[in-house]
């Protein structure tokens, strides 16, 4: 496998949780580390400097590329909170539309508030994405 330069690290989770700032981001990473871990069964893991990662899964591609990446987890970022769910949200209309105001990328949805956003449908685009991966590439514990 080719060597990403994000990866899983020891770093405490919780001590990197109490570090984030504001207080409102801290608050909202708290509550989306419940989320998570509850939709999920996964124990949170640190990838790289700021990327909560719940679960892995190992791919490669058609060019021989491979690695080893979270299968999904978020990140609590200056523009706000980041989720990502792995393999994309391309198919997920229906879930977006009930989710509240968000921005979306190809694996990635960015909210500024978790208050602004419905959290049982969060916990339904989390469960969907990786059953959706786990078809592709298998989903296994970090």
């Amino acid at each position: 496998m080719t060597s990403l330069k994000t990866r899983p690290c020891d770093a405490d989770v919780p001590a990197f949780m109490e570090a984030i700032t504001p207080q409102q981001r801290r608050l909202d990473a708290q509550r989306l580390l419940v989320i998570f871990r509850e939709t999920t069964g996964f124990a949170p893991v640190l990838w790289g400097r700021d990327m909560i990662g719940f679960g892995a899964y190992e791919y490669s591609t058609a060019s021989g590329r491979s690695g080893r990446w979270f299968a999904t987890g978020f990140a609590a970022r200056r523009s706000g909170m980041s989720v990502y769910i792995l393999p994309g949200y391309q198919d997920y209309g229906a879930l977006l539309a009930k989710l509240g105001p968000h921005k979306k990328g190809k694996s990635c949805l960015v909210f500024k508030r978790l208050d602004d956003i419905d959290r049982s449908t969060l916990a339904d685009l989390v469960r969907t994405g990786l059953h959706d991966l786990d078809r592709i590439w298998t989903v296994l514990p970090a």
